[in-house]
């Protein structure tokens, strides 16, 4: 005899959700959905989800025949502890249809037909459901005899949290009475959420009260792995988890998310379910795609056979090795309890289960070697490779909108989630929506342009794209768009029309040149701000002050061919805005309030073009222009600024106020004026372009990074009809002869349509103020005062996406070369904050779509980080 059947509950929790109409009904702007958890899973064995091209092909009859194939293998029965864990997220018509119950129990019967040597506690458990499915569960068991006597309670809206399951204890034959003993494994099957209709679970929730957010479901599944087989890494337990969705690929989850997108933050490896019958291998072909378009990685095929020989295509189609397994077909009879069907299928689930090991192995065998390779044979940028330890290489298996999965080694591997603070330096804005988007738009662009040549062509992406830049960033004085691929080249190609249209509005003929070779040599220059950065090519540098990054060790012939003026700037102090003024701009009849600001946006006021400040401004600017004037042969011929926040040099805002008067009189003076918004533009300063936060406008702008939002390289300089004409003749050789084979591709136009259009639209970014073209403040105000207040900290800077700040230090430990805050940033690493800093400058960057609540979640670490900091510091100070 056999154990009976064992039933327990537990006494639920009562949660209670709106329902979304009701939700829609009283909010006409219904808050965003609260941010994803952070996703974390060991790799101590492996997890797979299984997918479907479509319902009812067999999901969970592979679950299952995966179940036995693991645990009933005798290979490694004597010295391991086996756990199998089957995982149903999502489950409707429950519990009439229950997917763990019926894995539970094929594995059961199974077992106890076959009777293997060794025993294996099995068990099911429901975790939660919805008011009319726990009644349903509750009310059945009740009526069995699981519960005595006694009424069930009446069921509202919202979930029961359940802590009803079943379990039994399946004895194998043990022989000499002592194998197998202490051996037992495990068989844990868990319904996560459970919903009485058998519909599409959006439907089933919206219809019985029980709404589900997609963070909500994320955070159990993340439980259910991690307490399922656990993390410990114990060598003597060998595991496998398999997570089974719900219909196919692409069917809703409960709050109407695609499950192939509601699931892509765990970007586990994946089993497909094919579809065996008439259509089946267009249908299977479609939902392979949309795995591999959405980034993942599918190991094996596996479908019924229904003697219409779809391996033969499918095998040829997958062409990169993926194999497809072939299942008997399975009886129709209903009374079948398949036990027989199981047993002829072992052969195909035993070499799937091979397959699904083997896969595991050797995805943890590249990211163990990926650290090594990579340091013998990359050359990084911007880094010094003698100062760089293996064990700082960051292996980034993934990324999901605003965070990177990263491949963690320790006691035990882990995959954990890293808010990408740098956004990937500077150029990364997609939330999870847009990056998906992004890669649709991408792929079909490629499959549609690969990539064209553009001189005297012109393709929908590319004409779109440019359309959509003169409405937006060069919208009231931009007439034409140049492509290019960088932010350095789109520079070069500023400097080349703004010296050329400073020529000829100052009279300087080429005609002229050309008859007389001893005036061929003009020595022009550009106005330029210290601190000021606009691109490693020669060119660029040569625009910029003497920094770092243009020194002897960079660049010798280096000169620095430009007037470098020393900007004012302004920072969060103690909690005020403080005005800081170089040693050059004298400040006379000024009253020290003047330099206070208890608000940011008052920096940017207009009615500051009247202060005394401006007149300050522009008797030092009109000071510096008469001192260039006077040098033979030296033009000045063209303004170049990074509008409000000069990035490189460490993240500096620029008084908006001294900025506007410097184009003002660039402009008087007929100089043409460059805007560098190759970082400050499209919403990276909470405005689609940084010219509107200083309430003037360029002759030429440069843009790139965010404009495909971070996806594709892509650049364009903007320029003004005055200035497009001056290269305007008779002539091929009076054209602007620059260009690139990839200038404006297909392929970055699309993405840059894509993401303009996404940013400025309210309903696909959540953060855009309505009616007010600008994005709320996503950076929290008391939490930045608090950080602006820390003894650790000089300064701190934040607008739009950007949050920075400066730590508080002297000599070698102040600059671009210091390592000052390796030690902060190691301890904000661990905490799951990617930062690569500007020496002792830390800044956090976001997206234009990231929820604010993430913003202050990385807010509060770095808060607790920087106390910490300090009192290191401070101790470090008090014993020399």
């Amino acid at each position: 005899m056999h154990p009976p059947l064992k039933t327990l509950f537990f006494n639920p929790l009562r949660r209670h959700h709106i329902p979304l109409r009701l939700l829609h009904h009283r909010h006409l702007h219904p808050q965003p959905p609260p941010p994803p958890p952070t996703i974390e899973y060991p790799l101590t064995h492996p997890i797979y989800t299984i997918w479907a091209a479509n319902t009812s092909l067999g999901k969970t009859l592979v679950s299952a025949g995966l179940a036995i194939a693991f645990l009933t293998s005798t290979s490694t029965v004597d010295n391991i502890h086996k756990k199998f864990v089957y995982l149903k997220p999502i489950q409707t018509g429950f519990p009439d249809d229950s997917d763990s119950r019926f894995v539970y129990r094929k594995f059961s019967k199974f077992f106890l037909r076959n009777r293997p040597e060794f025993s294996i506690f099995a068990s099911n458990h429901v975790l939660n459901a919805s008011g009319p499915a726990a009644r349903a569960l509750l009310g059945e068991c009740w009526e069995s005899g699981g519960f005595g006597s006694g009424k069930v309670g009446n069921f509202g809206g919202g979930f029961e949290s359940l802590g009803w399951y079943e379990e039994r204890k399946l004895e194998g034959v043990e022989n000499d009475g002592t194998k197998g003993a202490g051996a037992c494994s495990e068989l844990i099957c868990k319904t996560v959420y459970g919903w009485r209709e058998p519909i599409s679970p959006h439907l089933a929730a919206e219809r019985e009260g029980a709404a589900l957010e997609d963070s909500e479901l994320l955070e159990m599944l993340k439980r259910g792995i991690q307490n399922g087989v656990g993390e410990d890494g114990n060598k003597n337990v060998g595991a496998m988890c398999v997570i089974e969705t719900a219909g196919g690929v692409a069917s809703p989850g409960p709050s109407g998310t695609l499950q192939c997108d509601l699931y892509r933050p765990f970007r586990l490896p994946a089993i497909l379910v094919g579809d065996g019958r008439l259509g089946g291998i267009s249908g299977t072909i479609s939902a392979y795609e949309s795995l591999k378009l959405r980034g993942y990685d599918v190991v094996a095929v596996v479908f019924e056979d229904h003697g219409l020989v779809n391996e033969v295509p499918l095998s040829c189609y997958l062409q990169n090795g993926i194999p497809v397994f072939l299942l008997p077909p399975v009886p129709q009879d209903m009374s079948n309890d398949l036990t027989e069907w199981f047993e002829k299928s072992q052969i195909v689930f035993s070499s799937l289960k091979e397959i699904m090991l083997s896969a595991f192995h050797g995805r943890m065998q590249k990211l163990h070697d990926m650290r090594k390779r990579a340091r013998d044979i990359f050359w990084w940028p911007f880094t010094q490779h003698e100062i760089v330890p293996i064990e700082n290489i960051t292996v980034i298996d993934s990324r999901c909108g605003e965070k990177f999965a990263v491949h963690k080694a320790g006691s035990y591997d882990l995959i954990t989630q890293q808010f990408d603070a740098c956004a990937s330096w500077w150029t990364q804005g997609p939330d999870i929506n847009l990056q998906i988007e992004l890669a649709r738009t991408v792929g079909y662009t490629t499959a549609r342009y690969g990539h064209v040549m553009f001189p005297e062509n012109v393709y929908e992406p590319v004409l779109e794209c440019a359309e959509l830049l003169l409405e937006g960033v060069g919208k009231g004085w931009a007439s034409r768009i140049y492509f290019s691929d960088n932010g350095s080249t789109a520079v070069e190609i500023a400097l080349k029309m703004a010296f050329r249209k400073f020529l000829l509005d100052h009279g300087i003929h080429f005609d002229q040149l050309k008859a007389n070779p001893a005036e061929r040599y003009i020595d022009l220059k550009v106005l330029a701000l210290k601190g000021s950065y606009h691109g490693d090519t020669l060119g660029a540098m040569e625009a910029q002050a003497p920094s770092p990054y243009t020194g002897l060790y960079q660049q010798p012939w280096y000169s620095g061919r430009g007037l470098f003026l020393d900007p004012p700037t302004v920072s969060l102090c103690d909690g005020i805005w403080k005005l800081q003024l170089p040693e050059k701009i004298q400040a006379e009849n000024v009253k020290k309030e003047d330099f206070f600001f208890n608000l940011r946006d008052k920096i940017f006021q207009r009615s500051r073009d009247a202060s005394t400040f401006a007149s300050i401004y522009s008797s030092y600017i009109l000071r510096e222009l008469s001192h260039a004037d006077s040098k033979t042969f030296t033009h000045i011929g063209a303004l170049i600024i990074e509008p409000v926040i000069q990035g490189a040099a460490g993240m500096e805002m620029v008084d908006p106020l001294f900025q506007r008067i410097l184009v003002k009189e660039c402009q008087s003076r007929k100089i043409p004026v460059i805007f560098d918004e190759v970082f400050t533009g499209f919403w990276r300063l909470g405005a689609e372009s940084a010219a509107k936060l200083l309430c003037c406008q360029p002759d030429i702008s440069c843009f790139a990074k965010l404009m495909t939002g971070g996806i594709v390289p892509l650049a364009a300089t903007l320029a003004s009809d005055a200035v497009f004409e001056a290269f305007l003749g008779d002539s091929k050789l009076k054209a602007l002869l620059h260009g690139h084979s990839y200038s404006a591709h297909a392929i970055g136009c699309s993405a840059a349509v894509k993401s303009i259009k996404w940013f400025k639209n309210s309903k696909t970014n959540i953060n855009l103020v309505p009616g007010a073209d600008s994005l709320r403040e996503l950076w929290n105000t008391d939490l930045v005062h608090q950080i602006s207040s820390n003894p650790a900290v000089q300064r701190v800077v934040t607008i739009g996406t950007l949050c920075a700040l400066e730590l508080r230090a002297e000599g070698c430990n102040a600059g671009y070369a210091s390592l000052y805050a390796s030690s902060l940033l190691k301890k904000l690493n661990e905490d799951g904050i990617y930062m690569r800093p500007l020496g002792n400058v830390l800044y956090l960057m976001c997206g234009p779509c990231t929820s604010p609540v993430i913003c202050s979640q990385v807010l509060v670490k770095l808060i607790r980080r920087l106390e910490e900091f300090s009192q290191v510091k401070n101790l470090e100070a008090s014993q020399l």
